[in-house]
């Protein structure tokens, strides 16, 4: 494993306790990421043909390792409080991990808040009501 990433059992640990902690406050957000990780270096990428497809759109012959990652994502003024966690699952541990990660995300979203979007949906419909009474010609009125 790269510096930097937390083991398996680590980053569940504490993804669970970012999601608590964002359970104990008012309001904020938590961040799930994943994404294949390539180990293509910089120079091999300036020297890949423009018309070849890129590495990553390529079939490839053997899996790939796959780094996830979570953050409270706390903005750039309060970049102290910013909480970054992040792992690599090898492809033989994928199945287990995806287990255990779909359990501690459930449990971590009942805790979660659904965004109000009351003012949005009024908002909606008032303009086609507005649209559904001003239609047509003066011909049509006759």
């Amino acid at each position: 494993m790269a510096s930097g990433h937390l083991s398996i059992e680590d980053f569940f640990t504490r993804l669970s306790s970012l999601f608590q902690a964002r359970r104990n406050s008012t309001h904020g957000s938590v961040y799930l990421t994943q994404k294949r990780l390539s180990f293509q270096s910089s120079s091999t990428a300036s020297q890949t043909p423009i018309n070849s497809p890129s590495p990553d759109s390529a079939p490839s012959s053997s899996p790939v390792p796959i780094l996830i990652r979570a953050s409270n994502g706390k903005s750039k003024e309060r970049r102290s409080d910013k909480i970054k966690l992040s792992t690599v699952v090898q492809p033989d541990q994928l199945e287990g991990f995806f287990t255990k990660y779909a359990e501690v995300v459930k449990g971590g979203a009942t805790a979660l808040k659904k965004r109000d979007r009351s003012g949005r949906k009024k908002a909606t419909k008032a303009k086609k009501k507005g649209k559904a009474g001003g239609g047509g010609t003066d011909a049509d009125k006759k």
